[in-house]
């Protein structure tokens, strides 16, 4: 779950809790300045002055430094004897990304220039030229999680579950997704060639590249169901669901299936706006740090789907904001969950701008549900259990769809 320095502006249901605002670039100047400024007059090293300073502004810093000589030593080792031209600038990417990595928090992430430029196309949903498939890790596997209706990856045939072995004969095993995705993406009307594992059965594809650009949100009413797909929690979630949610209630619904299957998360922000569907000022989770509470998040007072008989569909590709919809919304026993264990992921995230267009994203806390549980590891169970099968997937049938209906008595 990431959590956004600033609401935006197309999100009109804010949190009533409080918020980290940054402060704005010329404040920031004047508070460096003047502390650098003070610093050399009392003979205080200005980080230090600014790190007792900034904090009142809702700046997080910290005054220490880290010893890097040994990292100096390397490298005049390295540029001694190395029989060949060194980078430097890949060089210092590389130490920032070790340095990282070394915290040993999945989450926690160095992004170059590029990576974070990806990162934010990603989550915004338009990613250039790409198959239109969603890519995580399960059970350290570079996986195809789902593929997106109408894009190349669908119709080339590939399905959510197949297990990537190699990118453009590239072995894939040991790389990140980012490193995955990366590969995979190009150029449009370029080709990429998969080789995935279908069961125990190797599959080949040659997938032309398009421009994808998917909404997060999609809708459809039934017989009176109506299904509201999320695929990411973005910027526009909350208002693309609340219009969702509005013409439900004009079309007479009365009842509602959420799938938030495969959906990785996103922005708390989002998370909230959609537990305000159904939750009218209700707290849906509550961040600690270090043990200590730092923030309690509540929903908005228009639940436009209050009162309407709700199931969300879940599974182990659910994870983050995914999670806190799905844990509030069965804590206060409005919806019940149908599908497979969630992921597990209780920390949030904090993006923060770095200098020449990185980014770090940061674990900054826990959070839990509103009955008070962190379901780090364990995830969510639902309380109906279904599972989706490759056969399943294969003959086109959804169990988990059948069983929601079911819950709903259709």
């Amino acid at each position: 779950m990431i959590k956004q320095p600033h609401p935006s502006a197309d999100e009109p249901h804010k949190p009533t809790a409080k918020s980290r605002r940054p402060l704005s670039p010329n404040l920031l100047f004047v508070i460096v300045a003047a502390t650098a400024v003070i610093g050399f007059l009392l003979g205080t090293r200005s980080d230090q002055l600014y790190s007792l300073i900034a904090p009142a502004f809702g700046v997080s810093t910290y005054a220490g430094e880290l010893n890097l000589e040994s990292v100096q030593n390397t490298y005049q080792a390295l540029k001694a004897n190395y029989d060949g031209p060194l980078d430097d600038k890949a060089l210092i990417e590389g130490a920032n990304k070790g340095l990282v990595e070394a915290v040993g928090d999945d989450y926690t992430l160095y992004m170059n220039p590029k990576e974070s430029s990806d990162f934010e196309k990603e989550l915004s949903g338009n990613i250039g030229g790409g198959i239109g498939a969603e890519v995580g890790l399960r059970n350290d596997a570079v996986t195809i999680i789902r593929t997106l209706k109408g894009n190349p990856a669908e119709k080339a045939g590939l399905n959510a579950g197949d297990t990537v072995i190699t990118v453009n004969d590239q072995e894939v095993a040991g790389w990140t997704v980012e490193k995955a995705v990366g590969q995979i993406r190009g150029e449009e009307g370029t080709t990429v060639k998969l080789t995935v594992l279908r069961g125990s059965e190797l599959k080949e594809f040659v997938i032309t590249r398009a421009i994808i650009s998917n909404p997060s949100v999609e809708s459809s009413v039934e017989g009176g169901v109506g299904t509201l797909t999320i695929s990411r929690f973005d910027g526009e979630t909350g208002a693309l669901a609340r219009a969702a949610a509005q013409s439900f209630k004009e079309q007479g619904v009365t009842s509602v299936i959420l799938d938030l299957r495969g959906n990785g998360g996103g922005y708390v922000d989002a998370a909230q706006d959609i537990a305000g569907l159904w939750l009218d000022n209700k707290i849906v989770l509550v961040e600690k740090a270090n043990g200590k509470t730092v923030d309690e998040l509540k929903t908005g007072s228009n639940a436009l789907l209050a009162g309407l008989k709700t199931v969300v569909l879940v599974n182990s590709g659910s994870a983050s904001a995914s999670e806190i919809v799905a844990g509030a919304l069965q804590d206060y026993g409005v919806a019940t969950l149908v599908g497979e264990k969630t992921f597990g992921k209780g920390s949030v995230q904090q993006l923060i701008q770095l200098p020449d267009g990185a980014q770090l994203k940061v674990t900054i806390a826990k959070w839990y549900t509103p009955k008070g549980k962190n379901i780090t590891k364990e995830g969510i169970t639902p309380n109906t259990i279904v599972t989706l099968t490759q056969e399943s997937v294969d003959a086109s049938v959804d169990p988990q769809i059948d069983a929601a209906k079911k819950e709903l008595g259709l």
